[in-house]
């Protein structure tokens, strides 16, 4: 009998297979582009913090050995990546949407926002964009390529700077709220962080707009109160 395999493990099989390679930044200087940026986010599906997007401008002539989607690089891997990345590119900037921001107008368009603000910081401006999985509202041509952090150095950039600068956003939270492990789950949906939600209950820092904080926020306060209760008696 064969073992299923999960959704995630077929998709970083999928990942694992693509070539990150330069071919669409080299399309893009052929059209006329000489700054094409790769833009992407990370945290869409976390349960706790910020979404953060990464926004990077690499020079065609010092080529990074390495660049690949995040997900697939070790965190000391990602760490060496990001340094040069900082050191060696023409331009970087990461942006932050909040979590209130997020509760407000949904995480869709909160991972928008972020790659457009992260964009607007650049400095010299892009003439062309490679987004991962996306368009953006910002004034230049661009291209959307689905698992675009798999397929072009210049998203892969991206996206190692916005995995960076978020993982050290949540091992700093973790000193603040211990009990949900942020410094490994990294606000992630793992079972051991829902155990704790179930617990402890959601902190501020939660998105109370996700199902599983909310239902957790319900069923903790319920047994607050029943404690409430049984102290009165």
């Amino acid at each position: 009998m064969r073992k299923s395999i999960s959704a995630s493990a077929v998709k970083l099989r999928l990942l694992k297979s693509l070539k990150c390679t330069m071919k669409f930044e080299k399309a893009a200087c052929e059209s006329g582009a000489r700054l094409v940026a790769g833009v992407d986010e990370v945290g869409r599906g976390a349960l706790f913090g910020c979404v953060v997007a990464g926004a990077c401008i690499l020079d065609p002539a010092d080529r990074i050995r390495g660049l690949r989607d995040s997900k697939l690089l070790t965190e000391k891997d990602r760490e060496k990546l990001a340094t040069r990345i900082r050191e060696r590119a023409i331009a970087w900037a990461v942006a932050e949407v909040d979590v209130g921001r997020i509760d407000q107008i949904n995480i869709y368009q909160a991972s928008l926002l972020a790659m457009k603000l992260a964009v607007e910081r650049l400095n010299p401006r892009p003439d062309f964009l490679l987004v991962d999985a996306a368009t953006l509202d910002f004034d230049c041509p661009q291209k959307k390529i689905i698992h675009g952090d798999a397929l072009s150095i210049s998203i892969a950039a991206a996206s190692i700077l916005s995995k960076v600068h978020r993982d050290a956003i949540m091992r700093a939270w973790d000193a603040v709220y211990p009990q949900y492990g942020l410094a490994s789950n990294k606000g992630y949906s793992t079972p051991q962080h829902k155990r704790a939600l179930l617990e402890y209950g959601p902190s501020p820092m939660h998105r109370q707009s996700y199902a599983p904080v909310a239902s957790a926020s319900g069923e903790w306060q319920q047994s607050f109160e029943f404690v409430n209760e049984e102290d009165e008696c």
